[in-house]
């Protein structure tokens, strides 16, 4: 390709790219050549457009995208979740560790009456030796601090299916993952994160790698209980907050074509793994329903950019 090939093709792009959010001509090719590489124009502007709308910084890699099939996904990385975090009214901090097979002994969970993580008592020793657990507590003005304690059995299974991000050289669980798992689940709870902004941190949590993407097999996992139907309801002022907030699911679903129990469970696979074979709460469901309402506005500014492009 000619050096005034090339030109043309920079000139074309710049005037398809969107101007969003308060980043530069330069700013935005930079980004389109680095963190957007693998995505098409009408992509990487919507891609752009969720990342100004939730107030995250691709250059800073609190995000980035995933495309597989012809579609794209967006993941949030534990930086970016920090920073939502950080925005919240009343933030105080977010703290992880690891706890060692040195450190056992000087290590215990501080609870409430009530049963409740708050806190915890750790004083760590060298040598540390072996990871054994990790742990992250989330602090809020107003509110009991956020605490989350798991033991190195808990990630196996991620470590099994991405070791190459969880492993270190010689087999053990990656204390830095470790910890931003613990602490991704720490903000979450804290700072009422839904799951609309899937962390990412079982796939490529902060790096420039991004794992294939291999199709699972299709279980059943939608919801336990049935979506309510409120044209069978004469009275629907009387529905439970949960109940209504089964109908508003099940009317977004519609909204975006996702229709039928089949459609549904992989739709909740892939964008709410924390549903999965559960029953969910009216928090999780609210978290889900926005989710949903985050997929029907990139639906559409996806058709307005395919409608811009005809």
């Amino acid at each position: 390709m000619t050096s005034n090939q090339i030109t043309t093709t920079q000139t074309t792009e710049l005037n398809e790219i969107h101007q969003i959010g308060g980043f530069g001509v330069n700013e935005l090719m930079t980004m389109k050549e680095t963190v957007g590489k693998d995505l098409s124009i009408p992509q990487f502007n919507l891609f752009m457009y969720q990342c100004n709308r939730m107030g995250l910084d691709p250059s800073l890699r609190h995000a980035f995208p995933i495309v597989y099939g012809g579609r794209m996904d967006i993941r949030v990385s534990y930086e970016g979740l920090k920073s939502l975090a950080q925005k919240s009214e009343g933030y105080q901090g977010v703290f992880t560790q690891v706890v060692c097979e040195n450190e056992i002994d000087d290590f215990d969970v501080i609870v409430n009456d009530d049963g409740e993580m708050i806190g915890v008592k750790h004083k760590p020793r060298f040598p540390r030796g072996k990871v054994l657990g990790a742990y992250a507590i989330a602090k809020r003005e107003g509110r009991s601090n956020y605490v989350v304690f798991m033991d190195v059995s808990e990630v196996q299974k991620w470590m099994k299916i991405n070791g190459k991000f969880w492993k270190q050289d010689n087999g053990d669980v990656d204390p830095d993952m470790f910890k931003k798992h613990v602490g991704t689940r720490a903000i979450k709870g804290q700072f009422d994160i839904a799951d609309v902004i899937v962390d990412g941190m079982e796939t490529a949590a902060n790096t420039e790698e991004v794992p294939d993407y291999k199709p699972q097999e299709r279980k059943d996992i939608t919801p336990t209980q049935e979506v309510i139907d409120t044209s069978k309801h004469e009275e629907p002022k009387k529905l439970t907050p949960t109940e209504k907030a089964r109908a508003e699911m099940n009317a977004k679903f519609k909204k975006l074509g996702i229709v039928g129990k089949e459609a549904i469970a992989a739709y909740i696979e892939q964008h709410a793994p924390d549903l999965v074979g559960k029953n969910p709460t009216l928090a999780q469901l609210t978290g889900l329903n926005d989710l949903l309402d985050m997929h029907i506005d990139l639906k559409e500014v996806q058709e307005s950019s395919a409608d811009s492009l005809d």
